[in-house]
């Protein structure tokens, strides 16, 4: 009998609408949604995929608690979401607020393109790599032991994110061929069997609001 069990790993939504000027927004800011498509869009693909959840958590953030809920809403399945601290964003440090091209001048482009190639942290941001790393092996570890078999779905921002690859063993041979910074919206999936070392990632940085457009 198959005990694979599964996560569900989505960033939230836009918080900037279109022609605003783009923040680089992180842990110390908390902005509404802009809009309810994208949470709405996650909840329909779940639910026509059959991979709704058994439970939902979130960063007590407005952007990660009302995609949660807008998902929730459209998978129909009335869950109470589970608000944890561990998922909130990075700190942006000095760069927190600021015009994407302000960071862009103070960093330089190659650091943030560090970044998003394999996680290296810009000088001056607050964020220590190894803790969130291990975060995410003691989610999936609480995961296996309290939800085995099921499905978990987790609302969290792009900083958080790119560190789950770790949990397939090979997070450098994953960025090498993912790229890992995760779209507004963005859904990814790892599933484990009861009898496997590591995770598979059998679906990264799915969009579910482009998969409907382009069907349509």
């Amino acid at each position: 009998m198959s005990h694979k069990t599964t996560l569900l790993l989505a960033r939230h939504g836009n918080t900037f609408a279109k022609g605003d000027v783009i923040l680089r927004v992180g842990g110390r800011t908390d902005l509404p949604l802009t809009e309810e498509k994208l949470g709405t869009s996650l909840g329909l693909y779940l639910k026509r995929e059959n991979l709704l959840p058994d439970v939902v958590f979130a960063a007590p953030l407005k952007r990660t608690t009302q995609t949660a809920e807008q998902a929730v809403n459209a998978m129909g399945i009335g869950q109470d979401i589970i608000k944890d601290d561990r998922l909130i964003e990075i700190d942006y440090g000095p760069d927190e607020g600021k015009p994407e091209e302000d960071v862009v001048a103070r960093l330089g482009e190659e650091a943030l393109q560090k970044w998003n190639d394999d996680a290296t942290v810009p000088d001056g941001w607050k964020v220590d790599p190894q803790a969130i790393i291990n975060m995410w092996h003691q989610i999936a570890k609480e995961t296996e032991e309290k939800y085995k078999g099921k499905r978990v779905l987790i609302v969290t921002s792009n900083g958080i994110l790119r560190f789950s690859p770790h949990l397939t063993g090979d997070f450098n041979g994953f960025a090498k061929d993912h790229d890992i910074k995760v779209a507004t919206g963005g859904l990814c999936i790892f599933e484990k069997e009861e009898s496997d070392e590591n995770w598979t990632c059998s679906g990264w940085n799915l969009r579910p609001h482009k998969i409907f457009e382009s069907e349509s």
